[in-house]
């Protein structure tokens, strides 16, 4: 097709072999096997002039479009084999976006790889890890600790700290004191997705809780602790952006009990769209939580 376009915009065999880099021979032999190929006659030529005759007109037409289109999927086919056009379905827990981990991953890749499709769904924290090593989901935002496949491998993008979530009403929401792991013996939990915290506290007040609802995402769980259900031992970093009536927030005692906002991946990643992503995550550090716990809004 390229052959027979240069002859027709050249209408000159010499000029067009010379604009191919071959010998005009070598042109007008590769002419003629597209009109045997075709079975019909796409130039008239004679001693002095070449011209095209009305299938050869048509051809030409037909011609440029697939050669556009050819080369349409050609630079795509670069394109989405550096990672510039694809897709990358992201896993995350509501940890990531109280934090603004996800925010900050995903607008940053976006601005970057602005083809690139990047889809965003929440999960239940249990089910990420399996997704992700099924292929289901590309990357997953999770709160660490969470037993990994030795196929995956994680980044920390957040280093967090656990607080207690309890009502305003409560006898030890009165003050600003650090609260002791023992002053909760008897308490109600409502356990989060994340159980570290909770599972640190019992151990600290040597004790196991009467009753332990679980009721999924962080917002469930405060909405329950709103309610009276009980207290519960949350990540710090929704003091400043989960802001329920009737809720209020408190230091625990003696040593932080630490938790990390973390991105886990597959090892081998094949998708060269997911491998940018993961290159971009790879270079983040991690950010901290700040440790002040304030007092949300109550009902009046």
């Amino acid at each position: 097709m390229r052959y027979f376009l240069a002859v027709a915009e050249e209408l000159h065999f010499a000029r067009a072999a010379e604009r191919l880099g071959i010998a005009p021979p070598t042109l007008s032999v590769q002419i003629q096997q597209v009109e045997r190929q075709m079975q019909v006659q796409l130039f008239v030529r004679t001693k002095r002039s070449v011209a095209l005759t009305p299938a050869g007109e048509m051809f030409a037409q037909q011609a440029r479009a697939v050669l556009a289109q050819f080369d349409q999927a050609l630079n795509s086919g670069r394109r989405a084999g550096r990672g510039e056009l694809g897709r990358v379905e992201i896993g995350y827990v509501g940890s990531a976006v109280f934090g603004g981990v996800l925010q900050r991953q995903v607008s940053a890749f976006r601005q970057d790889w602005p083809d690139t499709e990047v889809q965003v769904r929440e999960w239940e924290m249990d089910n990420l890890s399996d997704a992700v090593q099924q292929g289901r989901v590309d990357i997953a935002f999770v709160r660490l600790p969470l037993a990994l496949a030795p196929s995956l491998r994680s980044h920390v993008l957040l280093r967090d700290r656990f607080c207690l979530a309890l009502a305003a009403d409560h006898p030890l929401a009165a003050g600003t004191a650090p609260i002791r792991a023992r002053a909760l013996a008897g308490e109600a939990f409502v356990v989060p997705e994340q159980e570290l915290g909770s599972r640190e506290i019992y151990r600290r007040g040597g004790f196991t809780p009467p009753v332990e609802r679980r009721p999924g995402s962080l917002l469930a769980v405060l909405a329950e602790v709103s309610l009276g259900a009980g207290v519960a031992v949350v990540p710090s970093v929704v003091t400043g952006v989960i802001d329920l009536p009737n809720v209020v927030y408190r230091p625990l005692a003696g040593a932080a009990i630490g938790s990390e906002v973390a991105a886990v991946f597959r090892r081998f990643e094949r998708s060269p769209a997911v491998r940018n992503m993961i290159a971009a995550i790879g270079k983040s550090a991690p950010l901290a939580v700040a440790s002040v716990v304030g007092q949300a809004r109550q009902v009046t």
